[in-house]
């Protein structure tokens, strides 16, 4: 048996038993605590009253469905969410990531492909905790700061709330400023190299940061495209110069 993962407590949420037993037999395996619940509403209270560490919310459940769930559990909780689904549609996927879920298995899974999401997902919940130490306050310009040790983000004059992966993106971005990043290179480094072939992932936060801090997202000036390779930050270095 593999040796505990730092006692990590799991909560399953599934409407069918069967698909409960299998990913818990399978987590008992990879040292996982496994707690359980079979609809939206008992997923609800057992985030409230066990405070797992992690969730994996299946979408289609009777009564209260996985996005409901999440949308509440999102009102006063961030535990991180992998949505489960049989149906691998795009929206259903940006709807999930829109309502705050961290990641989106399709069934059927292997246990190996699930392990190694909910180990990706854990691992960028424990980089986000002490934050990026180098640098203070980065000034943009007039509109735009940035405070790394802090974690502050300053859009014309307000305070920006943004999401752990957003921030993460923002801040690979701005260190390597003038620089193009690969859709590869930033799901490398924002998401793990698990995901290297979910280049969705990559435009979807780009549009969610690009609402935030630009002053036009559509015609945004300081994350750039760059057609068919990937994204780059406006070298605000040199423009200061």
């Amino acid at each position: 048996m593999a040796k505990k993962a730092d006692s990590k407590v799991v909560l399953i949420v599934d409407d069918e038993a069967r698909m409960r037993r299998f990913m818990q037999m399978n987590l008992d395996l990879e040292g996982y605590r496994v707690i359980e619940a079979s609809n939206g509403l008992e997923a609800i209270d057992r985030v409230r009253e066990d405070l797992p560490d992690l969730v994996l919310m299946d979408v289609m459940m009777p009564e209260v469905d996985g996005f409901e769930a999440l949308r509440i559990i999102r009102e006063t909780s961030t535990v991180p969410v992998i949505m489960l689904t049989v149906r691998d549609d795009e929206s259903d996927k940006v709807k999930g990531l829109e309502l705050g879920a961290d990641d989106y298995v399709t069934k059927p899974f292997s246990p190996r492909e699930l392990a190694s999401r909910i180990k990706a997902v854990l691992r960028r919940i424990d980089m986000d905790s002490p934050g990026p130490s180098s640098g203070s306050m980065v000034k943009i310009d007039d509109y735009l700061q940035i405070d790394f040790n802090r974690r502050l983000v300053i859009v014309n004059g307000k305070e920006v709330k943004l999401r752990p992966t957003e921030y993460r993106l923002l801040y690979h971005l701005v260190q390597n400023a003038g620089h193009v990043l690969t859709h590869e290179m930033i799901l490398s480094k924002v998401w793990g190299y698990e995901y290297r072939d979910e280049s969705q992932y990559v435009r979807l936060y780009i549009t969610y940061l690009r609402q935030k801090i630009e002053p036009d997202p559509a015609n945004p000036k300081y994350i750039l495209t760059e057609r068919g390779v990937g994204y780059s930050f406006v070298n605000f270095q040199d423009q200061a110069q």
